[in-house]
């Protein structure tokens, strides 16, 4: 048996872009950053950040490029696959993750303690939308976490 799984989670370099397929479908690409810290033999503490390329096809792709932007955080589970291809009779390479979930982290630009939805409690009890599974992701108001297709 062979696996080819890569799990990230970092944050993101830039927006995602967003392109469609000859075939129509969806296909977002976007970069994240890790970093790893570390003591080197000196003793002495080191900190590296490395780059990951990520690309994301369909309704997720949809998602990311509606949610995602530069400096978000996000948990990415895929395969690992490198293309190449001749640029000026050069052969270039390129490893890239393929996403097949992709985790919103907490969004940074809402305050901890600030309640996205201003309406009193009495009052978001009476709407018609099913109460959102929090599970400490702050999803936006206008979206349920049911319909998130991952």
């Amino acid at each position: 048996m062979y696996i080819n799984l890569a799990m990230v989670y970092g944050n993101l370099t830039r927006d995602p872009e967003l392109r469609a397929l000859p075939s129509g479908g969806a296909v977002a690409s976007f970069a994240l950053a890790t970093n790893r810290i570390y003591k080197k033999g000196d003793g002495s503490r080191a900190e590296e950040t490395t780059f990951h390329n990520i690309i994301v096809f369909g309704k997720t792709a949809e998602a990311c490029s509606a949610h995602l932007r530069k400096g978000s955080s996000a948990y990415v589970e895929g395969r690992i696959q490198t293309r190449s291809w001749d640029k000026d009779g050069t052969k270039q390479y390129r490893t890239e993750i393929v996403a097949e979930n992709v985790q919103f982290g907490p969004r940074r630009d809402v305050a901890p303690e600030e309640d996205v939805d201003q309406r009193p409690p009495s009052e978001r009890a009476t709407t018609d939308q099913p109460e959102a599974k929090s599970e400490g992701i702050e999803y936006p108001p206008d979206m349920n976490p049911d319909d998130i297709p991952f």
